[in-house]
């Protein structure tokens, strides 16, 4: 058994399903599991319609048709035929957002935000999987939220493995025996039947979970980059190729904050010692990345960047030490507004820290510190992490940077910098 995910890029337009199509033409005698995103950038269009409709603005009904319009125009050149079923399917699900745009908006922002977000996923997998039964090749649509079974945290739901893993080997496996599977990313549901989401990007770790569940031979991951890269090409305009890379690597670039998979798709996999490959679905030639049990060394160094960080300083306002209960404290305040940080270093006195600037929840978490502690911020800066760093390296990333914090152990280094000359 094996499993596929296609992300937004490689299915936001019908040339693009087209393709996927194609891809899997050439793996039509695998036992084929396929994950596909939302398509193009149709998450971030029911982000701001999520928004909209909390916040009860009157631009809801214009995002509403934006979905539509977009969405209308893949199945129209993917299926001629007005009267094909996948037209009343997909209107069906948009009756869904509608449903929950015509009343006031009466449950919290991250429920209805799963309520309405997932609704992406599901669009995309039903015309993935018509257009397949369309080409002949044979396929089962599943709903992903009948066998990820998580709780009730909403937007970042973990997930519950041993009743997953049991509904997953209950029919998926002789499934695929007959013919492939096509599901949805970022999507699971409660057992109360409540639809939840795993987290921005959370596709990759769907796939994850299904091939550590069934459990697969292998997971292939398709993306617009030939692999994984030691840097992200629209920061360095020479890049290399990492074809190999042990779990462990990769975990660490996922954790310092590599886009090139999700951050907790490794683990399961490394659990269960199955292979993961990075390919490209433009270039499908190409060997791509391949990520598995090996203790070679990252080959090259690798780097990765963030933008937008704020620094945040925190001090005690009686001047005590930063000790134990102070930074379970501020821990807990950084996990009740959900943000992650990136950077940490602490000393005697003080506890400092990069984030990413998501905007409103970093305002309410400084006005929340400021009633324990002293608090200074600074933003616009860039972090910059390096694994497997030299003076080389380090050289190459700081022409025109201010070094604000620096940290360092014997494979990472990483880098909070302003331009020079900036405020």
């Amino acid at each position: 058994m094996h499993v596929f995910k296609f992300g937004g890029a490689s299915v936001k337009d019908a040339s693009g399903v087209i393709n996927l199509g194609n891809i899997l033409t050439s793996y039509a005698d695998k036992n084929l599991l396929i994950v596909v995103s939302a398509m193009g950038k149709t998450t971030d269009l029911l982000e701001e319609l999520t928004q909209c409709y909390f916040q009860q603005k009157e631009d809801c009904a214009v995002l509403l048709q934006q979905l539509k319009t977009y969405h209308n125009a893949i199945l129209t050149a993917l299926f001629p035929d007005e009267n094909h079923p996948v037209y009343n399917q997909v209107a069906n699900l948009f009756v869904e957002i509608e449903w929950v745009l015509e009343e006031p908006p009466m449950d919290g922002y991250d429920y209805l935000y799963d309520q309405i977000v997932a609704v992406g996923e599901l669009l995309s997998s039903t015309i993935v999987s018509h257009h397949l039964n369309a080409r002949g090749l044979k396929n089962r649509w599943l709903d992903a939220r009948s066998y990820i079974i998580t709780d009730n945290t909403h937007r970042e739901a973990r997930v519950n493995w041993e009743i997953t893993e049991g509904r997953v080997q209950q029919d998926i496996p002789a499934i695929l025996t007959q013919e492939m599977v096509v599901t949805q990313g970022f999507i699971g549901s409660t057992s109360e039947n409540f639809t939840t989401t795993l987290g921005r990007d959370g596709s990759d770790y769907s796939a994850a979970i299904f091939a550590a569940c069934l459990p697969a031979d292998d997971i292939t991951i398709w993306k617009d980059v030939p692999g994984v890269l030691n840097a992200d090409p629209k920061w360095f305009d020479e890049t290399q190729l990492i074809p190999e890379l042990s779990y462990l690597d990769a975990i660490e670039l996922a954790y310092y904050g590599a886009n090139i998979i999700h951050p907790k798709t490794i683990k399961p996999l490394q659990n269960k010692d199955i292979a993961l490959y990075v390919k490209s679905f433009i270039d499908t030639e190409n060997g791509g990345t391949q990520i598995r049990t090996t203790k070679e060394a990252l080959p090259i160094p690798s780097f990765i960047f963030k933008i937008n960080q704020v620094l945040i300083s925190i001090l005690p306002k009686d001047f005590s030490f930063i000790v134990e209960d102070n930074l379970s404290d501020i821990f807990n305040r950084f996990h009740r507004y959900r943000i992650k940080v990136n950077m940490m270093h602490n000393s005697a006195v003080s506890f400092s820290v990069s984030v990413d600037d998501t905007g409103d929840n970093i305002n309410k978490l400084l006005c929340d510190l400021q009633e324990r502690y002293a608090v200074q911020e600074q933003r616009g800066l860039e972090l910059i992490t390096i694994r497997h760093y030299n003076n080389q390296t380090i050289a190459r990333v700081l022409v025109e940077k201010e070094i604000i914090m620096e940290l360092k152990d014997s494979y990472t280094c990483q880098l909070l910098v302003k331009k020079q000359g900036a405020g």
